[in-house]
């Protein structure tokens, strides 16, 4: 499994996506943080709840879970993954050059520092760097 991209910029080794997560939307979260640490012999190793929009987040690997009910999960099932990266700003920049849109611009969440981003070819990511 590849846990780390290096996008060169005229030869020079410049942004680095440090992890990729595949996102899945569940109703329940104790029982999908139970079956993925089963599937995948790994723990949990984040969790918390994003109040604001009355959702729960875990991590199970390389998964992760974002837990709510169908409504509120509505408008997050079009993010397709998050890429967790090592400089947002420089991402950003890469990617508005490169045909992207941002969807929502940088902003902080009780872990990351995070963006949505629709990349040329359509498909819609999360960009997060983590909080020091």
């Amino acid at each position: 499994m590849f846990s780390h991209f290096i996008i060169k910029i005229e030869g020079e080794m410049k942004m680095k996506i440090q992890q990729i997560l595949n996102r899945i939307y569940v109703n329940e979260m104790n029982q999908a943080v139970l079956f993925y640490e089963n599937l995948l012999g790994e723990k949990c190793t984040m969790r918390f709840e994003h109040k604001q929009f009355h959702l729960e987040v875990a991590q199970v690997g390389s998964i992760l879970l974002i837990g709510g009910s169908d409504e509120v999960l509505t408008s997050f099932r079009n993010t397709k993954a998050t890429f967790v990266v090592d400089s947002i700003l420089e991402f950003k920049d890469f990617l508005l050059g490169n045909g992207a849109t941002i969807m929502k611009d940088i902003k902080g969440t009780p872990t990351v520092i995070n963006m949505i981003v629709q990349h040329a070819d359509g498909m819609i990511v999360e960009y997060a760097e983590q909080r020091s």
